[in-house]
């Protein structure tokens, strides 16, 4: 039972790590620092704008801000040929020539990671409202319980307008600090182990049975 609850931590942690690896690789590779600059920019943009107006309202402005400039550009290009008598053609004919279909592979291989995380998340859903472990239904009760202070403080966008921000701010932080980091972590680890210790010497049947 403790090597199971190993090998899902250990899941979890792989499934965690390669998400920040990915995203590190493509920053890196795909983004330089400008580009990071305007999609973190333009999302968190976004995100303020949803605070103050409606989906629908953002995404029509979006909608028309996009096509205003499209339309307009067309228009300058054709105005501009025929004063120059010149025939470069439709100015967004490269986009329009890019392949935006998915295959058949690509399709398969996302829906079976979806599949995965999905079936995994019921089944560990399942094991902990059923009471499976008693020490980890414990801690996801003091977990959601913790939730509800957060919930009272901030709604479902603040948190995620927080995570956009982290996820852009949190590797550079990481990469500068990762010693001081590693060492309170490490701290903040064996407090916690050392209270679910407790709690499982004092609590019957809290214990986890060795193999």
């Amino acid at each position: 039972k403790h090597g199971n609850a190993d090998r899902r931590t250990s899941f979890y942690c792989s499934i965690i790590m390669d998400y920040f690896v990915w995203e590190n690789e493509q920053k890196v590779s795909a983004l330089n620092v400008k580009q990071s600059g305007a999609v973190f920019s333009s999302v968190l943009l976004l995100l303020f704008s949803l605070t103050q107006f409606s989906v629908v309202s953002v995404a029509a402005y979006l909608a028309l801000a996009a096509l205003s400039a499209t339309i307009s550009f067309r228009i300058y290009k054709s105005v501009l040929q025929a004063v120059q008598k010149t025939d470069e053609g439709h100015p967004f004919k490269a986009y329009l020539e890019i392949e935006m279909t998915l295959s058949q592979d690509q399709i398969s291989k996302y829906a079976d990671k979806i599949l995965l995380y999905t079936n995994t998340c019921m089944k560990e859903l399942r094991r902990l409202f059923l009471v499976q472990d008693l020490v980890d239904s414990l801690k996801f009760a003091v977990l959601m319980w913790l939730l509800t202070y957060v919930g009272a403080l901030f709604n479902g966008l603040t948190l995620l307008i927080l995570g956009v921000v982290s996820m852009f701010t949190m590797p550079v932080v990481y990469e500068k600090h990762q010693a001081q980091i590693d060492q309170y972590v490490g701290l903040i680890r064996t407090q916690v182990n050392g209270v679910v210790g407790k709690i499982q010497a004092k609590i019957p049947g809290a214990k986890r049975k060795e193999e």
